[in-house]
């Protein structure tokens, strides 16, 4: 009987846990989303945390103009190619990068780094972003939205990806 006792009492547990897991993993206010495409044969696929707006002005404010930027929450956004291509215009080799950006009024930096894995930012909001290590930087323009976008997201699309949030399209070619 105190067997029986034993195991209901560790199974309640063990679901109360599984719950409380599943429930955080849903409530997080930056949840990790991850982009899929393939562009001209090469398999595309962006990790990222995914912020909402709530009501703040992001572009120049929550994300300051002119500053590096992990291009998400959380751990750095992390790039994979499994082929070489070529980002607007520029050669980028298969693997793994995590991306940074800079953005500004009119144009943006997008810059791929081969350190991958690290936490966004120190405790002191500053970018954990190691510049010798980084192996491209391209320049884009961005486009306003037609629509507010809640959460930060990225797309592969046939022509590349895009960072879409809050009023803001960064659309990123590759080939």
């Amino acid at each position: 009987m105190k067997l029986t006792k034993l195991k209901a009492g560790l199974l309640t547990v063990a679901l109360l846990v599984i719950s409380y897991a599943i429930w955080a993993k849903q409530n997080q206010p930056s949840p990790a989303a991850t982009a899929k495409g393939t562009v001209n044969g090469a398999n595309i696929t962006i990790e990222y945390s995914s912020p909402g707006v709530k009501g703040r002005k992001i572009w120049g404010e929550l994300v300051p103009y002119d500053s590096v930027w992990r291009a998400g929450a959380n751990k750095a956004t992390t790039f994979t190619t499994d082929k070489k291509i070529t980002v607007e215009g520029k050669s980028l080799d298969a693997g793994s990068y995590s991306i940074y950006t800079i953005p500004g009024a009119k144009t943006w930096r997008i810059i791929f780094n081969s350190e991958t894995g690290q936490w966004g930012t120190t405790h002191d909001g500053v970018t954990t972003r190691v510049p010798a290590k980084d192996v491209l930087t391209v320049t884009v323009t961005p486009t306003q939205s037609s629509a507010l976008e809640e959460r930060l997201k990225y797309l592969v699309t046939p022509k590349g990806f895009e960072l879409v949030w809050e009023n803001l399209s960064v659309p990123v070619a590759i080939k």
